[in-house]
């Protein structure tokens, strides 16, 4: 009888303390709700209510969590990112104990605020737990497509922005950073679209228009990346850069005013950066010589190496080309047109036979750096056919070049053979025409001849 007794009042008293618990939450909530309804009435008035209100609830309970989140909506819809950054991480914590609360809301607009006081990390954690949950918002993309973007993860960061293009297709942001990244990651034709589309929603963004030039220079697009960067000329920032490629691709058409121009205004562009005024001065150098203006390339030449000695080749160059802006016929020898210089190799072999009557028999120009011509010379006491080498370069000539010359020497059935050259002869070359009829003529020996040929008034 005992032990029956004993089995019913254990489950009253269960009964008991499953009533008693109902009790306390319904006076819990109803306390809450009555609480809650303060900060609703706090919230409707005005935000300073809401400021008294849910501080003072804060005062009784740090992490009250109606009150966190009516001061954390109340500074993120004011974007005071600071004060909304550290409630909604507050917010956060409490999460995961309290299912009242909407925990995707929470996350994402803790993720914005982070993004916006720059803590990239903790924003970039948010944003992708706020995507497991709804992988198709808008937000949720383009930010984690930015934050990948400055990561310099370009294919993730296209991927992103490709999921947020296809949610709002009318975002200017969103199109140029999918534009920069393909352009980062050389998809010159997708990015170009993607730039171009970027450019009609906001027109006023040189960086896309920039991005947009480049993207078209390297698909070999001239006349379409000529008119972006014609935009740009004067503009503070890309100016500079921008006159580099115009110069650059007028210079590839052999419209070397035209270069020279683009590189010029890029000069006068203000506040240029030092090492970009190198390779404008060094750029125009260059098309001056290739116009064959050697005058007008000495000036650029001097201020880089009087700036920075060790700049390119700038040294060399100037070392060269002033040397040839002051010995014309040296300048023709190497980079004057194909007429002046065959004449002018004429008037050596005269001066290399005097009194003597010179018949060319052959000219021809197997490689581009040299020219053969092959004369038959004809004096009062002896007569003999000798093939003249010419090479055009002041670098070193090797054996392979002295003996393809031994070879036409035997197929002409010259008697001798004489190469000339503005540099220098290998240690090679020099050895196998000791025994041979090879003459080796280095620039010392040119220049003494070319200094007995009279000079034409110019070369340019």
């Amino acid at each position: 009888m005992i032990e029956l007794e004993s089995y019913i009042v254990i489950p009253i008293i269960a009964s008991i303390a499953a009533v008693i618990i109902i009790v306390v939450f319904i006076i819990k909530g109803r306390k809450n709700s009555k609480t809650n309804s303060k900060l609703e009435k706090a919230k409707a008035t005005d935000r300073n209510a809401v400021i008294k209100e849910a501080n003072r609830r804060l005062a009784q309970n740090p992490k009250d969590p109606a009150a966190l989140l009516y001061l954390a909506e109340l500074h993120y819809t004011e974007k005071n990112w600071e004060k909304s950054y550290k409630l909604f991480e507050m917010l956060l914590e409490i999460c995961a104990t309290d299912s009242d609360l909407d925990e995707f809301s929470i996350t994402l607009k803790h993720a914005v605020s982070a993004i916006n006081v720059k803590q990239y990390k903790s924003a970039y954690k948010s944003f992708m737990l706020a995507r497991t949950v709804n992988p198709d918002e808008f937000v949720i993309n383009y930010n984690l497509g930015y934050l990948e973007f400055m990561r310099k993860n370009y294919e993730k960061a296209a991927i992103f922005l490709n999921q947020a293009k296809n949610q709002k297709s009318d975002d200017a942001s969103t199109y140029k950073y999918l534009g920069l990244s393909l352009h980062k990651m050389n998809r010159y034709n997708d990015a170009v679209d993607a730039l171009r589309k970027a450019i009609d929603l906001d027109p006023e963004s040189k960086e896309m228009m920039f991005a947009l030039g480049e993207s078209l220079f390297n698909l070999g697009q001239a006349d379409a990346a000529i008119k972006v960067f014609s935009t740009l000329r004067t503009d503070a920032r890309y100016g500079a850069h921008a006159c580099i490629y115009s110069g650059t691709i007028a210079s590839k058409f052999r419209n070397y005013d035209q270069a020279a121009m683009h590189f010029e205004l890029g000069l006068k562009n203000p506040g240029i950066k030092q090492e970009l005024k190198f390779e404008l001065l060094y750029r125009l150098a260059n098309t001056y010589i290739k116009a064959e203006k050697i005058s007008k390339a000495i000036a650029p030449l001097e201020d880089i190496v009087a700036a920075n000695p060790n700049y390119k080749d700038a040294g060399n160059l100037l070392k060269r080309y002033g040397e040839l802006d002051t010995n014309l016929n040296l300048k023709i020898y190497l980079i004057g047109d194909k007429g002046r210089f065959i004449s002018l190799c004429r008037k050596f072999t005269s001066v290399m036979f005097p009194k003597t009557r010179i018949k060319v028999l052959d000219i021809s120009t197997p490689q581009n750096d040299y020219t053969d011509m092959t004369v038959e010379i004809v004096s009062p006491k002896w007569e003999d056919v000798v093939v003249f080498r010419f090479m055009r370069s002041t670098g070193q000539v090797g054996e392979l070049i002295v003996r393809d010359l031994y070879g036409k020497i035997k197929e002409v059935k010259a008697g001798r053979g004489i190469c000339v050259s503005a540099g220098n002869f290998s240690t090679g070359a020099k050895n196998f025409v000791e025994a041979r009829l090879i003459d080796l003529m280095e620039k010392e020996d040119l220049t003494k001849i070319l200094k007995q040929i009279e000079s034409p008034k110019s070369a340019d």
